[in-house]
């Protein structure tokens, strides 16, 4: 009992020993299970229609029959005309205002008791008969308030009138406007009735009508609503087992809705409540398989370098995660306004921070992903792709701001292209809405700059668009250099050239180790005369000083510009061209020198020693090796083909020795590349020809 206690005491034990040695791989599959888990969780519950078809093409699978009963839904056409027809049907209603009418009647009233004169010529009484009876005629009839809504209507259109909670149907010309009131009463006035003073009787009249009949929107709405919910959204239906279409036929217009309605009716929730275990293990199979394929392609197929850093695994799991769960979003909420999102934008932001092969890829994988809740997956698929082949063109060859701007004008082009060829291939009418979609799609991925910022601040990750500002030779650090180490500035630009003709010609960051190269040596800033390339032949500060201060001074321009680079913000990548460019090589001048000027002591070679690290990448490795063949080099007394080529030979063989390069993936076809590029390059810059064999 007592041993199988300790033996499962051991086995815990064991296992935490893995995980403490190992947690950096268990974070990364447990990145790649949340991603999973995310993705399966808001993916839209629907069954998959597995059938391609378009309208008057022939039907491309096998023959097929109704796996259940189903009705046939009418399409956007039909109900467009039917609802229309039925909107016809509903009559406007108007409110009478018994209220009002009684108001204005009082007001009259009491206005004639006020303001009439007979002037002994006219009969009170008959007077005040024939004001009433007008005034009944106009007010009882209804006068409408004014109202934008009206002016569709037309005099033969018939409404619905409620007074007394009782509606008539009457047409909208019988009723009046305050216009056509009053055109009333100046018509009655033209008449000339005897004994009635029409002037006097019309002022008082005009003054107290009032619209006494209201348009009431509200109701109209609840009674086109009511007539609306009544229209059938089917109009026939379809019996299990029935023949739907046959191989090889022609997809009319009846097989098109019956098609599209079978389709529909996968995706409802009597469908899923059969159906709902095969449909989500299918579905969590197929997400956790593509996210499979992620990390296999990441650790066995792409560069290491990105699946051996937890922090662009989860920038990449993110960015994926990120246009894929607002994808699924908009197909459960409003599924018409998928042409909006711009999934192209992942291939945007990706291409500023990995290759371009990782990004085909992962747009590949994230396309499908959302494809599997898309209505049309072949044609969204086409599209996005599509898309993202020429956003990879564009910024392969062009990474400025700038060519952003121009990458989104042309992806509306390519959208537009590939949804009129479908559209036309389909024989479907142009949608207006749908290409106001794509524009806005290509309009937001200019969201990508600033999430382009973003990323790069939170993920501590350099892009080309920095790298290619820091390049500008007019940034303050440079200009600094330029000013005070006039020298060294000059030996950068040099360095710069090199690194960037090596890498390219042995496969590398070209761009990076141009940048780091400019910067290497910006430290050089705080004692520049104390440097050659800085002295001009003139006189050396280092002959007032020991060997000991000299070379404390000369190591110092690498922690120096550390500090510099540091607080002028440069990136984290940048500045380790700074940290590696000498390596934990030694000061060899001045450790020589001291040497021979104590002979027979131990010189500490701490004194004279870099403080590392040594290089880790090829890039830092060929600076090092561009720094020192180019400074070098300055000190060949007649630079020929020969003295170049033993130089680079001997300064590459000396710091293999050292173990500089020990952390460095670099061949040795790679070493005979450096050389023969270096040898190249500066028998360019010293003019030096090459020298023909005698015949």
């Amino acid at each position: 009992m007592h041993f199988n206690k300790f033996y499962d005491m051991g086995k815990i034990k064991d296992f935490f020993n893995i995980f403490r040695h190992r947690y950096y791989e268990f974070a990364k599959v447990l990145m790649f299970i949340l991603a999973i888990v995310l993705v399966y969780w808001q993916m839209p519950r629907v069954g998959k229609f597995r059938f391609e078809y378009q309208l008057y093409k022939p039907w491309q699978h096998e023959t097929l029959y109704a796996p259940f009963d189903f009705p046939i839904y009418k399409d956007a056409e039909m109900l467009r005309v039917e609802s229309e027809d039925v909107l016809k049907s509903v009559k406007p209603i108007f409110k009478y205002d018994l209220g009002v009418t009684k108001e204005a009647r009082a007001k009259l009233e009491s206005s004639f008791e006020a303001q009439w004169h007979s002037h002994g010529v006219y009969n009170t009484e008959a007077n005040k008969a024939a004001l009433f009876e007008l005034f009944d005629r106009i007010q009882i009839q209804g006068v409408v308030a004014h109202d934008k809504a009206l002016d569709v209507f037309s005099p033969s259109t018939m409404v619905s009138l409620v007074k007394n909670k009782t509606a008539t149907t009457v047409a909208f010309g019988t009723l009046y406007s305050m216009n056509t009131a009053r055109e009333a009463v100046e018509q009655w006035v033209g008449q000339k009735h005897s004994g009635i003073d029409e002037r006097q009787l019309s002022t008082l009249l005009l003054n107290v009508l009032h619209p006494n009949v209201v348009y009431d929107a509200s109701m109209t709405k609840q009674e086109q609503d009511k007539a609306l919910s009544k229209i059938s959204l089917t109009y026939g239906m379809v019996q299990k087992d029935e023949l739907i279409i046959a191989e090889g036929e022609i997809v009319d217009d009846t097989d098109y809705a019956v098609l599209n309605s079978l389709q529909r009716e996968y995706a409802t929730d009597s469908f899923l409540k059969n159906d709902s275990v095969q449909v989500q293990v299918s579905q969590f199979f197929l997400v956790a398989l593509l996210f499979v394929m992620v990390a296999l392609y990441l650790k066995a197929l792409h560069n290491k370098d990105v699946y051996s850093e937890l922090s662009k695994i989860v920038l990449l799991l993110l960015l994926m995660v990120v246009m894929i769960i607002p994808s699924y979003w908009i197909m459960k909420l409003h599924p018409s306004f998928i042409l909006m999102m711009p999934v192209v934008m992942l291939t945007m932001i990706m291409m500023t921070f990995f290759s371009a092969g990782l990004t085909f890829t992962i747009q590949v994988i994230t396309v499908l992903l959302i494809a599997m809740a898309v209505p049309n997956p072949f044609q969204y698929i086409f599209m996005q792709l599509v898309a993202s082949m020429i956003v990879i063109f564009i910024l392969s060859h062009h990474n400025s701001r700038r060519h952003y701007f121009i990458t989104s004008i042309l992806l509306f082009v390519s959208y537009l292209a590939v949804y009129l060829a479908f559209t036309y291939l389909s024989s479907v009418a142009v949608s207006w809405s749908s290409i106001g979609m794509l524009a806005l799609n290509s309009l937001f991925t200019m969201l990508s700059l600033p999430l382009i910022f973003l990323f790069e601040k939170l993920f501590h990750l350099t892009t080309s668009l920095t790298l290619m500002e820091l390049n500008n030779t007019n940034t303050p650090l440079l200009r600094q250099l330029a000013q005070n180490a006039p020298g060294t500035f000059q030996h950068s630009i040099q360095v710069a050239n090199l690194c960037d003709e090596v890498l390219y010609a042995i496969g590398g960051d070209t761009l990076l180790a141009r940048t780091g190269a400019l910067y290497h040596d910006i430290g050089k800033v705080k004692n520049p005369m104390y440097f050659t390339e800085n002295q001009h032949g003139g006189y050396n500060s280092h002959n007032d000083i020991s060997n000991v201060e000299s070379a404390q001074i000369i190591i110092s321009h690498v922690l120096d510009g550390i500090k510099m680079a540091q607080k002028a913000r440069l990136p984290e990548q940048v500045i380790e061209f700074i940290r590696t460019h000498h390596g934990t090589r030694k000061t060899e001048y001045f450790y020589i020198m001291e040497q021979r000027e104590h002979p027979g002591e131990v010189v500490d070679p701490t004194d004279f020693t870099y403080h590392g690290p040594i290089p880790f990448s090829r890039e830092t490795a060929v600076l090092m090796i561009c720094d020192s063949v180019e400074a070098a080099s300055r000190s060949l007394k007649e630079p020929d083909e020969n003295s170049i080529s033993a130089l680079v030979d001997n300064i590459i063989k000396k710091q293999t020795e050292d173990g500089q390069f020990q952390n460095v993936d670099l061949t040795m076809r790679d070493f005979s590349t450096i050389k023969k590029v270096l040898k190249k390059k500066l028998m360019s810059i010293y003019h030096v020809r090459i020298a023909y064999p005698d015949k």
